[in-house]
């Protein structure tokens, strides 16, 4: 068998220019660890249609600036399923689906879907393929992928033992886009990945932040802007793991870093029950908010009134609301 997956593993290697990421049905996930994902074929006859467009500038004056603001997600947070696409930008499912049919044709963008052990599979998951890359890097001045390296971007995020928490995190802040996307009074100004976040200078022009949060954001609602910290909690490390990133946010505030609020987003009701018994017993110094995924409505989400202070022992909080904790937001240029 191990064989076999070898030969396999060559294969794909050799055939990779003809089919692209495509063929790539078996994805090497560490140490003989094998993980089978449904992907589309003939990646570089698409990403040929789509460069052809792009050299004559007709992939640019074909995109919409919901198009644009995709490609930009894509590029800083790597990956992002059908649903969550579909809730954040479009609201029709039906209309999300051939909108993101027509960018893959054109190879701005690729997708697989992770196939279930007990028979049939994940939705599409999304990410940029080369005339994307290219498109996104023209727009920022950066220097654009090569070929190679977007196919073994791609390889990596499909094969990656953090998928599931990055589609975790993409879904938080995706479900803020969607909901603010009904509301004229509310939008999500700022979303930051955690790659975002660790860049130096990113929360002090000198500061070298020693926190490295899952995401960063800051939510407008009803004239309140309330700044975050989010940390995505799988339910898969000790309590105790979880309560000491709280130190790094406490030598992040001595070091001149912000202190805005830290949201704990848990998995369960009982798991942030006892969190807090934790959290009791511990002088946090930032503030620092928990709210449990099963304890939303079904139409529920995070800018709902979930949120639990800790030490506070009042009624749970709109995400707004926690505008007062903490220092102020930062005052934005444009959406970032």
């Amino acid at each position: 068998m191990r064989a076999l997956c070898r030969c396999l593993s060559l294969a794909l290697q050799r055939h990779r220019r003809l089919f692209g990421f495509g063929v790539g049905a078996v994805v090497r996930l560490g140490v003989g660890v094998l993980v089978r994902v449904e992907t589309d074929t003939q990646t570089d006859l698409r990403g040929a249609v789509g460069r052809q467009h792009w050299a004559g500038g007709g992939v640019a004056f074909r995109l919409t600036d919901r198009d644009r603001l995709l490609l930009d997600w894509l590029a800083d947070h790597r990956v992002l399923t059908t649903f969550q696409i579909s809730h954040a930008l479009f609201g029709s499912l039906d209309f999300a689906q051939r909108r993101l049919l027509k960018l893959h044709r054109l190879g701005l963008v690729d997708r697989f879907r992770p196939l279930r052990a007990g028979g049939g599979s994940y939705p599409w998951h999304y990410v940029l393929d080369q005339v994307g890359a290219e498109f996104v890097a023209a727009s920022r001045g950066e220097r654009p992928l090569r070929r190679g390296e977007t196919v073994e971007r791609m390889r990596r995020i499909a094969a990656s033992r953090t998928l599931r928490h990055r589609l975790g995190v993409n879904d938080f802040f995706t479900d803020l886009v969607g909901y603010a996307r009904a509301r004229p009074d509310c939008r999500l100004e700022r979303w930051w990945s955690e790659q975002q976040c660790a860049q130096p200078g990113a929360f002090g022009t000198a500061l070298i932040s020693p926190v490295r949060p899952d995401g960063h954001g800051v939510f407008a609602e009803g004239g309140q802007r309330a700044a975050f910290f989010l940390e995505w909690d799988s339910g898969g490390e000790q309590l105790s793991v979880l309560a000491s990133k709280l130190v790094g946010y406490a030598r992040h505030v001595r070091q001149g870093g912000p202190s805005w609020p830290v949201l704990l987003w848990l998995p369960t009701s009982r798991r942030e029950r006892h969190l807090h018994h934790i959290l009791d017993e511990v002088d946090t110094v930032v503030p620092v908010a928990t709210a449990a995924r099963d304890s939303l409505d079904p139409r529920g989400c995070p800018a709902d009134a979930v949120w639990l202070v800790c030490g506070a022992g009042d009624a749970p909080r709109r995400l707004a609301d926690l505008a007062g904790l903490g220092d102020p937001a930062p005052e934005l240029s444009e959406a970032a």
